[in-house]
């Protein structure tokens, strides 16, 4: 999009490189599951050296007038955190998915958002994995140097929402290439990104075998269709979110924008769900400790007939509460992170992260605005906006119901639940 600052490429950064050094060449990993002895601290120490540069003034300013950081999305970038995920022989650093985790824990526990750009991480394993030759050596590249943005993600629509076997939007072939119509809803940062992920159907749903067929992966290059089959519409809501609604009218597209197989779409983009729920939940654990940290020093502080309010059960105990349950929470992060890097089957532990990860930092921020009482309204303690931010992931991405329905019927073996 146009105004938008290029980065030159430049060398993997200094800060990465010992993390990367020290990375052993197992495929599986030596874990030791402990939330007092965090895993990559050098990786970490950097992102909250880089967040220090951007306080609260900074994300205030950007949630009144529902702008996107760039300059903090520039500033990761810049630094090699945003391509932590791409290999080194595409010049990114090749680290494993709980580096990433550590990366986007930092933001949320410095008290920023890391939602301007964390989907570049998840969506772009669409592309290493099932993308050609061709398509990685054109667009990774660019990418892990911060030439190019994949930041869009167009699956979810208005009339089959999370039921996404049943969308209604098409990719019919014509000739060398592809015409798409159809609307995405809740395409977040697609006003930011050079590139999307699109997910359409291109085989009718009574002509495929099984009803997870028939859907496929496409790359659309914002930069060319934007108002030549595509316009994108900002959805203004109640966090500084920057998602969109995006309507797709008679868009060509050549057949080299197909990612994989024809068909086989959904299950392209089931294999990047794991590790979309695993870093979210790391975002949310760092949501639980900045708001457990902000009560903490508050009610230690705080003074009310003539003593800290801390000292008191009734508004120490919740905040011990909320700390054990993000600390627990964090566990499951770590062992879903852990297998997910051993190639293990990981949904289970992918979705109970997400679910319990959300409920702690959620619960965490009610009784953090609890503690403040009127001050936890007033924009200048970021209580209110990081209480706004958190609450986004009991809904998205994948909701609370539809988890615990995951784990009724595919984990416990119950009866489908209606």
């Amino acid at each position: 999009p146009a105004g938008r600052t290029r980065l030159a490429r430049a060398p993997r950064c200094a800060r990465l490189r010992p993390a990367l050094e020290a990375r052993t060449e197992t495929r599986t990993p030596t874990v030791t599951l402990d939330a007092d002895a965090p895993s990559w601290p050098e990786i970490r120490a950097g992102v909250r050296d880089l967040c220090s540069r951007f306080p609260g003034s900074y994300w205030r300013d950007k949630d009144r007038a529902r702008a996107y950081p760039e300059e903090f999305v520039a500033a990761l970038t810049e630094a090699g955190y945003l391509a932590c995920l791409i290999p080194e022989d595409y010049g990114g650093s090749g680290l494993p998915l709980s580096a990433a985790a550590a990366i986007l824990e930092e933001i949320h526990k410095s008290g920023g958002n890391g939602a301007a750009c964390h989907a570049q991480m998840y969506t772009m394993g669409t592309l290493l994995r099932h993308g050609s030759a061709a398509q990685r050596d054109a667009y990774l590249p660019a990418i892990a140097a911060g030439e190019l943005r994949l930041q869009a993600f167009g699956v979810t629509e208005p009339g089959s929402g999370t039921d996404t076997l049943s969308l209604a939007t098409t990719a019919v072939r014509d000739g060398g290439g592809y015409v798409i119509n159809g609307q995405k809803v809740w395409t977040s940062r697609a006003e930011h990104s050079d590139l999307m992920l699109l997910l359409a159907r291109t085989t009718p749903k009574d002509q495929v075998g099984r009803r997870s067929e028939g859907l496929s992966v496409f790359l659309v290059d914002l930069r060319e269709h934007l108002g030549r089959g595509v316009e994108i519409q900002p959805i203004r809501t109640m966090i500084n979110h920057a998602t969109t609604q995006v309507f797709l009218d008679d868009l060509r597209v050549p057949a080299d924008a197909l990612i994989g197989e024809e068909g086989q779409g959904f299950r392209y983009i089931l294999d990047g769900m794991n590790a979309e729920r695993i870093l979210i939940a790391a975002e949310c654990v760092g949501d639980g400790r900045w708001f457990v940290e902000q009560a903490r020093h508050y009610v230690s502080e705080r003074e009310v007939f003539g003593a800290p309010i801390g000292s008191k059960q009734g508004v120490q105990f919740p905040i011990a509460r909320a700390y054990a349950d993000v600390e627990a929470a964090d566990l499951m992060v770590q062992q879903a992170a852990a297998r997910f890097e051993a190639g293990e089957p990981c949904g289970k532990q992918a979705n109970m992260a997400k679910l319990l990860a959300s409920e702690a930092s959620w619960k965490a921020a009610d009784v953090c605005l609890q503690t403040f009482g009127g001050f936890g309204f007033a924009e200048d303690y970021d209580v209110e906006r990081k209480f706004r931010e958190t609450r986004l992931y009991q809904v998205a991405p994948v909701s609370t119901n539809l988890i615990l329905a995951y784990l009724g019927e595919h984990v416990l073996g119950m009866p489908r639940a209606t």
